[in-house]
């Protein structure tokens, strides 16, 4: 007998519609020099491959030309649309911006650099009529990366694999197919500190990789630096993970333990040999020894402390600033399977 998961896969083929929409979205901050590239790419592979589709490019507060040049594009017949939001609020904000905006069928999260090949949405769409809910992209090959990046990343999976209750795929990034029950399952968490990498594991579902060798970007310069990762990995971790409390908690337990037991030994010793002349060295090594876990521990407890300050006020993940729609995907896509009819 066949696993269940395969049951269930089998199921959703059968259920699969012969011309999806497709809703690509799109996150773009100051993308003016790829922007174009971009589109022709990705416009050229999606005529070839006749798939009805929408563009949802979310300009989370460019300040250059990029608004400007896909304001031009969709006046002209690009279809899809452009959610302006009011200020820069980050990636995973723009994808949850997306994901709400997004009508398709189904939904492609890819990069305006084309370090996501647009080249393999035909392989997504087909993973998706064999009845995987999510097509995600695996890079098996980083080279364009520093050697820090790899390095950061690939310990970063380790970690948050061991300390988390999901199992988050090494490697994989934004870049994936999500069907529209997935989507729906997305827009019903509501949390403010988004780890889209995570969000994306937990709801589930049926899901396919797709390896793929990830190039260098096609132009500009990458938004991300050291410090945003860092954040980025921490928010990961402290999303899905009470570990590091729970391991301060063991730490507490065993350190109070031993001092307890060199407590009892002192009193012991002084009882039965007599007192003498404390250590000035080893009395200041004590005090900064546990003064530093008592600092640790609270900045550990402090950062999951911050994390409930921000949900309790509920705030909007995200605001927009306007909308500025082009071509009707559905509509076209509605005209076309008229003329096929006829």
């Amino acid at each position: 007998m066949p696993p269940p998961t395969s049951l269930y896969v089998a199921r959703r083929k059968a259920e699969r519609i012969d011309a999806p929409l497709v809703s690509l979205i799109v996150p773009v901050f100051n993308e003016e020099e790829v922007i174009e590239q971009f589109l022709d790419v990705v416009g050229n592979i999606l005529a070839r491959e006749g798939l009805a589709h929408e563009f949802v490019f979310i300009d989370d507060g460019s300040r250059d030309r990029t608004a400007a040049i896909l304001s031009e594009r969709l006046s002209t017949g690009l279809p899809g649309c452009l959610i302006g939001l009011s200020r820069n609020f980050g990636k995973e904000a723009a994808l949850t911006a997306g994901l709400d905006h997004a009508n398709g069928d189904v939904a492609i999260v890819l990069d305006a650099d084309l370090q996501d090949p647009p080249e393999l949405i035909p392989q997504m769409i087909e993973g998706w009529r064999a009845g995987y809910d999510v097509v995600y992209g695996l890079r098996v090959d980083r080279t364009s990366d520093s050697a820090v990046k790899r390095g950061s990343a690939s310990a970063f999976y380790r970690l948050f694999n061991r300390l988390s209750n999901i199992d988050l795929p090494a490697n994989a990034g934004d870049f994936r197919l999500i069907d529209r029950r997935v989507i729906e399952a997305l827009r019903d968490l509501p949390e403010r500190n988004r780890f889209m990498k995570g969000l994306f594991a937990w709801v589930g579902f049926s899901a396919m990789a797709l390896p793929y060798e990830r190039p260098a970007r096609a132009a500009g310069t990458t938004k991300w630096n050291y410090w945003k990762l860092w954040n980025f990995a921490l928010d990961g971790l402290t999303g899905f993970s009470t570990v590091p409390l729970r391991v301060w908690f063991y730490c507490g337990a065993g350190i109070a333990t031993l001092a307890f037991a060199y407590a009892l030994y002192l009193v012991l010793r002084t009882l039965l040999f007599g007192a003498d002349m404390p250590g000035y060295a080893s009395t200041m090594t004590a005090i900064l020894f546990f003064s530093g876990i008592q600092l640790l521990s609270i900045g550990i407890v402090g950062e999951y402390v911050a994390r409930l300050f921000n949900e309790t006020k509920q705030r909007p993940i995200y605001l927009v600033r306007d909308v500025i729609a082009g071509a009707s995907a559905r509509k076209q896509a509605d005209k076309s399977d008229g003329d096929a009819d006829a």
